[in-house]
């Protein structure tokens, strides 16, 4: 007997077609609730705790994953949760962002009402004042986000990494009866200090909020643990617009979801919080959902590094949820040996287009795409940005490399913690951040 047979034993055949009635009534909501939403991605931070690598690029441009940028999560999402109506909130050194947009994310059809707009701060409101703060920056685009007549409104960071199917969310949300609910997950309590961190009660009410205290309170029953806000809200747009005006108007607010428009809710007892173990992709992954903010060097190093791995926590090979962004047309990666027929010993490498590695030794390695690297070198725990020429013999033990860097031939990085620190950004557990202006090539 099936499993949807075994649910419905016990009902009577009048119950049995009132249930399925109900789930296909939930499946045709869950369908159409994408195509009355717009989503919003906030992708205009610096991300300063990523130190050099924001230097050039707002953190959602960082590169992740060896061909991706961090923003393509997101928006990837988007799309495979059938949400085609897309504007992107840019600001912080966004060139490079608005570049890669419009050369990977310019294939939606507009005659078929999709679209991804890019909404660059342009003092639409007051031409003193750029975007202020997260809900300002709606607020200045909202004639725009009027024009486009949603019924509902998908907020997004656009800065963290992980896969989720929005339109779980939506469903949740309507359903619920809730004008906000919120994202969540469960984070370790001292990483939390960089989220908005809630308490709720048994209906998944939001009951409180904090944005990024520096002591996060746990979870009861877990002492470890904290529910920490994913930056995704969802919204009654009409419900948001009259948000925004009160916002608008209350000079001592700072003009911030996190900080201001969330707490204010939370404590009118209006703000549902949606837990990503109802909607993470795939569904086997619910009992432990993949979400990264990899906002430190640290964390940055590390999520790469995993893709590395035997058995990666995120699987960025189902194509039934794909990892949609832009890419250079370049010829496969190639492992030669060196001229004195050397092959080098290669382990958990992920290697992308256009790599050349020459009679080297690589373990736990990602060599984002046109990576050169000479022979006899010995690379181990190492995420190499694009475009990085590494020179013969050299040794590169934790670091991360930042796109076009030429390493000399014989360089030593990641032995010496001393040298390290003098030369480069040394994090304190020891991951060496290099850059073009650290090797005097800028």
């Amino acid at each position: 007997m099936a499993k949807e047979d075994l649910a419905f034993e016990h009902l009577g055949p009048t119950a049995r077609l009132d249930e399925d009635a109900r789930t296909a009534e939930r499946l045709s909501l869950a369908r159409q609730l994408p195509k009355r939403t717009v989503a919003l991605v906030l992708a205009g931070g610096r991300g300063s705790r990523l130190h050099e690598l924001t230097d050039r690029r707002a953190k959602p441009a960082v590169y992740f994953g060896g061909k991706f940028r961090i923003v393509d999560f997101a928006l990837s999402n988007c799309i495979n949760s059938g949400i085609r109506r897309i504007g992107v909130l840019t600001q912080y050194k966004s060139h490079s962002l608005l570049r890669h947009l419009q050369r990977g994310w310019n294939f939606l059809r507009g005659e078929a009402n999709e679209f991804i707009d890019l909404l660059p701060a342009q003092q639409r409101i007051s031409e003193a004042d750029w975007y202020r703060g997260t809900a300002d920056a709606i607020f200045q685009n909202i004639d725009i986000l009027k024009s486009y007549a949603p019924e509902y409104i998908l907020v997004l960071a656009g800065d963290h990494v992980y896969k989720m199917d929005y339109s779980l969310m939506l469903l949740d949300h309507v359903e619920s009866g809730a004008r906000c609910t919120v994202g969540c997950i469960e984070v370790p309590r001292m990483e939390a200090t960089a989220l908005g961190v809630m308490a709720i009660d048994e209906r998944r009410r939001i009951t409180g909020f904090l944005e990024k205290p520096a002591d996060p309170p746990a979870i009861p029953g877990k002492p470890d643990r904290a529910l920490g806000s994913m930056g995704i809200y969802v919204f009654d747009a009409e419900f948001l617009y009259g948000l925004l005006e009160e916002d608008g108007a209350d000079q001592a607010s700072q003009r911030d979801f996190g900080k201001n428009v969330i707490p204010r809710l939370v404590a009118r007892g209006d703000v549902l919080a949606h837990p990503l173990n109802l909607s993470s992709v795939p569904a086997s992954t619910r009992h432990n959902p993949y979400w990264r903010d990899v906002g430190t060097v640290d964390a940055f190093w590390a999520a790469n590094l995993d893709l590395a791995s035997d058995m990666p926590e995120l699987n960025i090979y189902d194509r039934d949820w794909p990892i949609w962004t832009h890419q250079e047309q370049l010829p496969p990666a190639k492992f030669v040996p060196d001229e004195k027929g050397r092959h080098g010993a290669i382990a958990n490498v992920l290697a992308s287009g256009g790599c050349i590695v020459s009679g080297s030794d690589l373990t736990h390695a990602v060599l984002f795409n046109s990576v050169r690297v000479h022979s006899c070198c010995n690379i181990r725990e190492a995420v190499i940005l694009p475009g990085c020429e590494i020179g013969r013999g050299s040794r590169l033990s934790r670091v991360v490399i930042d796109r076009a860097c030429r390493i000399a031939d014989g360089t030593v990085i990641g032995e010496d913690p001393q040298q390290d620190a003098e030369r480069f950004h040394r994090t304190e557990s020891g991951v060496v951040l290099v850059t073009k202006e650290m090797l005097g090539q800028a």
